[in-house]
């Protein structure tokens, strides 16, 4: 029997975010949105490093991200309120983690966390890797010292494998030490993720079911 086929979701809505894939359109509201998280996102995101930047980069990026997604290569994904108005974080679901495997990461505006963002929008993502894009395992990596992001891993059922010393780029360009969780495909009927609410939505709009 073949194995079924990927299904990438480009939209998402969950109960309280729309979760879509970029597009060079939004890059006004990027540049406002990391602009003002930049002290928030320095300790834990190296890229923060090269802003400010001109427009015209972010353009250049979101293009990039958009080609790498519509090619199944990368999963790069905006975090939008529902109404769609404000860039409220970033996600994706990246091929880093060797065969059958993705990692995903995450972040959220320093005015919405505390609110289980976080928690909601890596619900979605799991559920995306498990029942669209059929992988066998998704990794969470994050340095030891982000405590929220440790925490989502741990609320949605992560095992927490290893921290692995000096690997993990830091933002002053030292490296730092990496934690390592991973949900493997057997564990994710029982996580919390399984049961989260989303729509989704393929390139054209139509309704993707698992």
């Amino acid at each position: 029997m073949p194995e079924p086929s990927i299904q990438p979701a480009y939209r998402l809505v969950t109960n309280r975010l729309l979760i879509r894939c970029w597009d060079p359109a939004d890059a006004p509201q990027l540049e406002t949105a990391i602009h003002h998280n930049l002290e928030h996102l320095r300790p834990w995101m190296p890229w923060v490093n090269q802003e400010p930047e001109p427009l015209e980069a972010k353009i250049a990026r979101l293009r990039s991200f958009r080609s790498q997604f519509d090619r199944d290569e990368n999963y790069i994904y905006a975090i939008y309120n529902l109404e769609g108005t404000r860039v409220l974080g970033g996600t994706g679901l990246h091929p880093r983690g060797g065969k059958g495997g993705m990692e995903l990461g995450y972040w959220i505006d320093k005015d919405y966390i505390n609110q289980g963002l976080a928690t909601e929008t890596s619900a979605a993502m799991v559920k995306v890797a498990f029942e669209f894009l059929r992988v066998q395992r998704v990794e969470i990596h994050c340095d030891p010292r982000n405590f929220p992001s440790a925490a989502v891993a741990h609320k949605l059922g992560f095992t927490y494998e290893a921290t692995l010393k000096k690997r993990l780029p830091g933002s002053t360009g030292e490296l730092a030490d990496e934690m390592i969780w991973t949900l493997f495909e057997d564990d994710y009927p029982p996580s919390p993720a399984f049961n989260a609410h989303i729509l989704a939505f393929d390139a054209a709009g139509r309704p993707l079911k698992s």
